[in-house]
């Protein structure tokens, strides 16, 4: 738990799926001292953290983790930008250099890489 203070992230694509993989980030971001959003099309329960859907209003969000297929990533274009994140990650598969561009734009970082494995090696 090397971190003072977490990162309030956003879980884009939550699943209340144990087998998913933002079922597992979300539980590590908590885990890590992290506060999570998780956001996704069902309702449910990742642990202690709720499921929302549709869009809400977040203040102060440091980082958005995305697990929704790029197909999908468009209607979400202008409320992720209008969050206003300090950075984007683009787990394995859901890379998408259209909404890369879009948020570098609009001085948001981009990065490439799996929050499981950030977690992991204690640079998230």
């Amino acid at each position: 738990m090397g971190n003072t203070g977490g990162k309030k992230t956003v879980v884009l694509g939550a699943s209340p799926n144990p087998a998913r993989y933002s079922y597992l980030a979300t539980k590590r971001l908590n885990q890590a001292g992290h506060e999570v959003i998780a956001l996704g099309l069902r309702p449910g329960m990742i642990g202690e953290t709720p499921i929302t859907q549709g869009r809400p209003d977040i203040e102060g969000v440091d980082t958005v983790t995305l697990y929704i297929n790029p197909s999908l990533q468009k209607d979400w274009y202008d409320y992720l930008i209008n969050l206003h994140p300090k950075r984007i990650l683009f787990n394995p598969g859901t890379e998408n250099s259209e909404l890369e561009q879009i948020a570098q734009s609009n001085n948001i970082e981009t990065e490439r890489a799996c929050t499981l494995v950030l977690l992991g090696t204690d640079s998230y």
